[in-house]
């Protein structure tokens, strides 16, 4: 196995976990800067309040990108394992 196919594959790696993480980061990011906003104007300052409507946003947010998220990650492990026979 050569440096740039272990390269190729750990960069492959790399794209898959930031294409699969992104979508409940990103929601994650807007339900936290929403409710921290709310916050803000309403100058309540509970240090739990976060949590609870993170945790609805990113259950929800695997309801809707669950099947693209495994169907990406099933993508790369069966071309990963389909191309093991080229790394020996």
């Amino acid at each position: 196995m050569t440096v740039e196919a272990v390269l190729d594959v750990a960069i492959e790696a790399i794209w898959t976990i930031i294409i699969t993480s992104a979508p409940l980061l990103i929601i994650s990011l807007v339900v936290g800067l929403v409710v921290s906003i709310f916050q803000a104007v309403t100058s309540i300052q509970e240090q739990t309040l976060t949590f609870v409507p993170k945790i609805v946003a990113i259950f929800l947010a695997m309801l809707i990108f669950g099947s693209f998220i495994l169907n990406t990650i099933v993508e790369f492990m069966t071309e990963l394992w389909n191309s093991f026979g080229e790394y020996m």
